[in-house]
């Protein structure tokens, strides 16, 4: 009898540990939108650049605003928001274990033949210390216009361009449709 109630209280207590680990709904959602907020200021951006300065005034833009704009972004919904990739060109973005651990998911996914833009993870993660954290990513996968200008074969000023602002940059050779990187976002779990 004890260690039925044993099995049954476990079993009680690791189903509420598991609910209570389920991202919220509405923080998935907000997650969602602030990606592409920043997706498409981005986008925005970089096309006005390209546009005004060519693709090296795109790469200043880039380095410069897409760090504004996440920040600004973040700020506006109680997000932190940025981007990363397992071949980034801003070693600042450079995934953590989870965030690696999701692309390289993101990764296998494609190969078995999901679509990359349809990609996404959202969870709650637990820390050393016990501190909740929610989660959430999008993958970027590659597209044509802009991207493919600086992230595919970028012709030989544009290349040297890079290396000047970004010496170990690793992320050109990419061709449409693979996954470039993703957006990530964490909060403070409610």
């Amino acid at each position: 009898m004890h260690l039925r109630i044993a099995a049954l209280t476990a079993g009680v207590l690791m189903a509420f540990a598991a609910a209570a680990q389920q991202p919220d709904p509405a923080q998935v959602a907000k997650a969602r939108a602030a990606v592409k907020e920043m997706g498409t200021s981005l986008k925005s951006e970089l096309v006005a650049a390209i546009a005004a300065g060519g693709p090296e005034h795109a790469l200043s833009v880039c380095k410069t605003i897409a760090p504004a704009i996440a920040s600004q972004v973040g700020a506006t919904n109680g997000l932190k928001i940025g981007r990363t990739a397992l071949r980034v060109r801003n070693p600042q973005n450079a995934p953590d274990a989870w965030e690696r651990a999701v692309l390289e998911d993101f990764l296998a996914k494609i190969k078995a033949g999901s679509d990359p833009g349809t990609l996404e993870r959202a969870e709650v993660v637990t820390d050393a210390s016990g501190a909740h954290t929610f989660r959430y990513m999008k993958a970027i996968p590659m597209g044509t216009k802009p991207c493919l200008t600086c992230h595919g074969a970028p012709e030989p000023g544009l290349k040297a361009a890079i290396k000047r602002l970004y010496p170990d940059d690793q992320a050109t050779g990419f061709k449409p449709g693979e996954l470039r990187g993703a957006f990530t976002v964490s909060a403070p779990a409610p």
